[in-house]
């Protein structure tokens, strides 16, 4: 494949002559083909005040030190409470547990005493993040950077806790698996 030359000055967001609605659609399209993971994210400010959010934007970044990376929009409570509290945890599910992620979109009602986010149990490991029980895995990280992008801030966590909660050969949840999408 040529490569392109590269044009002086800023480029635009759409190729020259496209219709930027038109593009945009397609731009959507094609991202949402992108195979991704969805998981819980739990927060917490480190207080009395805990949330967990559905979201598909996270990967690991780093071997050395091991580092995941997420994407959460500062709009929302999750951002507000990873920001004060300096640490996340990623539930990541099973397959079956389609119906579950759509109970995190919006922000949860939380059972302090039972220990709930929505009626799920949850538990707290090294940096009181809630992982909810029903995981196959989690991911316990303490934020040790930040990068605005655009509308989300991508976090960067140092795992310092995680583990199987069921069997590691469970199918995990993919954004495929269901009729959601995100981003793009």
């Amino acid at each position: 494949m040529a490569s392109v030359p590269r044009k002086e000055g800023p480029v635009p967001p759409f190729p020259p002559g496209a219709d930027p609605d038109t593009y945009d659609r397609l731009r959507r399209r094609v991202l949402w083909t992108m195979p991704s993971g969805l998981y819980v994210l739990g927060s917490t400010d480190g207080g009395g005040r805990r949330n967990g959010m559905t979201i598909n934007w996270a990967t690991q970044v780093s071997f050395e030190p091991k580092l995941l990376g997420v994407s959460v929009e500062r709009e929302a409570y999750t951002h507000e409470l990873v920001e004060a509290g300096g640490c996340f945890a990623l539930s990541i599910l099973g397959r079956e547990d389609r119906a579950v992620v759509r109970r995190f979109t919006k922000p949860v009602e939380v059972d302090l005493t039972a220990r709930t986010l929505n009626g799920f149990p949850y538990l707290e490991r090294v940096t009181g993040a809630p992982v909810l029980t029903r995981a196959v895995a989690f991911l316990d990280c303490r934020v040790t950077g930040r990068l605005e992008c655009g509308s989300h801030t991508l976090f960067l966590g140092e795992i310092v806790d995680a583990g199987f909660l069921t069997d590691e050969t469970t199918p995990v949840l993919r954004m495929e698996d269901t009729r959601m999408n995100y981003g793009g």
